[in-house]
């Protein structure tokens, strides 16, 4: 079999690489992905579909490695046509101006504010706001829910959140937002409107789109430095003219090292042949920590979840750059009798936008089949740790404030009373014990302008040491966006695609 494109990982990236690619009649696109293919919206469990809260029942499995407390965490990565944005919890927010210029400052032309605004406008159909930051016409419909539809903890969280002192926000998509207020949301009428149920619909009609389910991809094959294909798991190959990898911020540098393309010292330890030496590749991994404020309400109070959202900057934020920590209330849930005594319980959860800490990823075995080793270092630098106490502290303001107290039903479940707002040392074992990720992984195969530090690829997606081999998914982010990463990484490969569509 022989492509024009092959595009390997159709979640948030690829299904756009795929639509957007395809919409060339002269240009035959393969869109692979290892897990199953829901076609239509009829098909979809009802999991999937259901837009209240993530879900994981479509999952690689991946675990982090054990950290200095000897904790394992699972690292959820969806395995399915629609990628996380299809299991996600649909947040889509962009990030701050801040976080794209910065991109462009570290030698990334193409990819300032002002550059990739076209991009984030062109995604999206926003319902509640107009203007120059924001677009009418895409495939991925945006809303905020309104007062009415707010479940009663939801909305009393912004109320509390303002009555501490956090300005309200209507959009956190404005460029310069911070505050509390609604989140905007890729919901329609309680679906997840994942890239699978948003752009592929109209591309799958095009006779020059194949969509291949259930395809492990292995490797990319080379000839002189040229990618002239891929080859599955089964050992199946299939020619190309152009390979891009679309596989997220763990399957991509691990299929780049699979192929030969990475640090010689750990693809020699496993028998593998350097083709391209790039240190980069698996290295500069970046995560978002979250930890909760734990607190027991009533049960029965049920609707739409993660309605509600809050930014802030914390005092060893940077000034004038993208704010540094979110929070927002997961719940309420009812739960059994011993994880909360009321048999419900929500979270005021604090999340780290700009993490300070890096991991890595690195193969564990030349098998396709074998997850990687992650480490993804959370809270290894000690400004991480000291900024998510700050969080923590701004949680419990928020939950001791009359409009959200009254649906706290008993003490504190987590950190709990026994560890006071002035004990920095108890907060931050109970943080480092209760740690979590917020599943954006970024930064693997991070786009630059030298590879001899650390660039995997350029500015274009290009892989440096390669002809036709492009990465162009979450994994080239040099640095973390200040936001849920989804909407960025949709962004992304719209940025791309346009270039691809120029040449």
């Amino acid at each position: 079999m022989a492509v024009d494109v092959v595009i390997v990982g159709a979640g948030s990236a690829g299904c756009v690489l795929a639509s957007r690619l395809s919409e060339d009649a002269a240009r035959k696109v393969l869109l692979v992905e290892a897990g199953p293919d829901y076609s239509t919206l009829s098909e979809l469990p009802d999991d999937i579909a259901d837009a209240s809260q993530p879900t994981l029942s479509h999952d690689w499995g991946y675990l982090a490695a054990r950290d200095s407390l000897g904790q394992v965490a699972s690292l959820p990565r969806a395995r399915l046509v629609g990628g996380c944005s299809a299991t996600n919890g649909c947040f889509a927010v962009r990030g701050s101006p801040a976080d794209f210029d910065g991109w462009a400052a570290l030698g990334n032309p193409g990819w300032g504010f002002d550059e990739v605004l076209p991009y984030f406008n062109r995604l999206e159909t926003d319902t509640d706001f107009v203007g120059e930051y924001h677009g009418y016409a895409g495939p991925i419909p945006i809303r905020r829910h309104p007062p009415e539809e707010l479940n009663q903890v939801q909305s009393a969280f912004i109320a509390a959140a303002v009555e501490v002192g956090h300005p309200y926000v209507a959009d956190h998509n404005a460029p310069t937002a911070v505050g509390v207020g609604p989140t905007p949301r890729n919901a329609r009428d309680g679906v997840r409107m994942s890239t699978a149920l948003t752009y592929l619909p109209v591309a799958r009609a095009r006779p020059n789109l194949t969509i291949r389910s259930g395809a492990t991809v292995d490797r990319v094959e080379l000839s002189n430095g040229r990618a002239t294909g891929i080859r599955l798991a089964t050992g199946e190959v299939i020619n190309a003219d152009l390979i891009v990898l679309a596989g997220g911020a763990y399957a991509s540098p691990a299929i780049l090292a699979r192929s030969g393309i990475g640090p010689a010292g750990p693809l020699g330890d496993l028998g593998i042949d350097v083709v391209v030496e790039l240190d980069g590749v698996g290295a500069n991994l970046v995560d978002h920590p979250i930890v909760a404020v734990d607190l027991p309400t009533r049960p029965g109070c049920h609707g739409p979840r993660f309605q509600a959202l809050a930014t802030m900057r914390s005092e060893q934020a940077i000034p004038g750059v993208a704010p540094d920590l979110q929070l927002f209330v997961a719940g309420p849930f009812d739960v059994p009798t011993e994880v909360s005594p009321t048999g419900a319980v929500f979270g005021i959860v604090a999340a780290l936008l700009s993490p300070r800490s890096h991991g890595k990823l690195r193969l564990r075995s030349p098998d396709p089949d074998a997850p990687p080793l992650i480490d993804v270092a959370h809270l290894r630098h000690p400004d991480d740790v000291s900024r998510l106490v700050e969080a923590t502290l701004a949680a419990r303001r928020i939950s001791r404030a009359d409009p959200i107290a009254q649906f706290i039903t008993g003490p504190e479940l987590a950190p709990g009373p026994p560890i006071s707002d002035d004990d920095f040392d108890g907060l931050a074992r109970s943080i480092k014990a209760r740690v979590s990720t917020y599943h954006h992984p970024v930064g693997t195969c991070r786009m630059g302008p030298d590879p001899d530090h650390g660039a995997v690829v350029d500015a274009h997606g290009q892989v440096y040491g390669t002809d036709r081999l492009l990465v162009a998914d979450a994994s080239i982010m040099p640095t973390i966006p200040a936001a849920n990463t989804n909407l960025p990484t949709i962004m992304l490969a719209e940025r791309i695609a346009a270039w691809l569509r120029e040449n």
